[in-house]
């Protein structure tokens, strides 16, 4: 699979929260469509300057599918469409408000550091998981 049609997951590369979400990412997406990359990385931040997103955006997840764009709750729904097992029957959550889901997402978002944890550097990928990260 070549990058141009793999799904970009961009995170919070110091977040707790955010490295685990992505570690739970890659143990359930065997055949790679999923690659990843820290907001603070300057491949992060070249990807959000390619989609017209502002370079401080550290407080949402971003997916990029193509020239699709999803941040915060829709693309943690969009995320989910692609995972095994039940996990997209989340997109069921589509039928709340965008507005309600965002302030929920914003609401974890703003408080992850204090109820997660945060590093004093992105995150590095292993060996194993090198291919997976931009």
């Amino acid at each position: 699979m070549t990058l141009s049609v793999r799904s970009i997951v961009l995170f919070d590369g110091v977040c707790n929260l955010c490295n685990t979400s992505v570690n739970f990412l890659i143990d359930r997406d065997p055949e790679g469509r999923f690659v990843f990359g820290a907001l603070q990385s300057e491949e992060g931040l070249a990807v959000l300057r390619k989609h017209g997103l502002p370079e401080h955006y550290f407080d949402s997840i971003v997916l990029i599918e193509g020239k699709n764009v999803w941040t915060a709750s829709d693309a943690v729904l969009e995320i989910s469409r692609h995972m095994p097992g039940l996990w997209p029957a989340l997109r069921v959550f589509r039928i709340i408000p965008k507005t309600i889901r965002d302030a929920v997402y914003n609401w974890i978002a703003a408080n992850r550091y204090r109820w997660f944890g945060k590093r004093e550097s992105c995150r590095l990928p292993t060996p194993e998981d090198r291919s997976r990260f931009l």
